[in-house]
């Protein structure tokens, strides 16, 4: 189980992409219908950078929240901690079953 998730820039709601699908620039959120392919759901898009990119190649999007033609578009990541937890509780608990069994 993957502890990486990527969320919908607009409504924070959590995507679900088959393993090793890319994001198309026609893609929308199923939850709010928000274009996904933009620079706001980019893992370099930072307002405090000059074109808000970090990413120096990239041309000028005026349009941060609308599907573009970025060719250095990944979306942005986070770590899912709730399920991140639940996996570690998974684990200790069969440490625990393996090691501590009761006579």
């Amino acid at each position: 189980m993957s502890n990486v998730a990527i969320h919908c820039h607009s409504r924070g709601a959590p995507l679900r992409l088959p393993p090793g699908r890319k994001i198309s620039r026609q893609d929308t959120c199923s939850h709010c219908d928000a274009d996904l392919h933009g620079c706001r759901n980019y893992r370099f898009f930072d307002p405090g950078k000059h074109n808000q990119c970090a990413e120096m190649q990239a041309e000028w999007v005026s349009e941060k929240e609308r599907a573009n033609f970025c060719d250095y578009f990944e979306p942005r990541t986070s770590i899912d901690l709730v399920n991140r937890a639940a996996a570690a509780q998974s684990s200790t608990e069969a440490f625990d079953a393996l090691f501590n069994k009761k006579k």
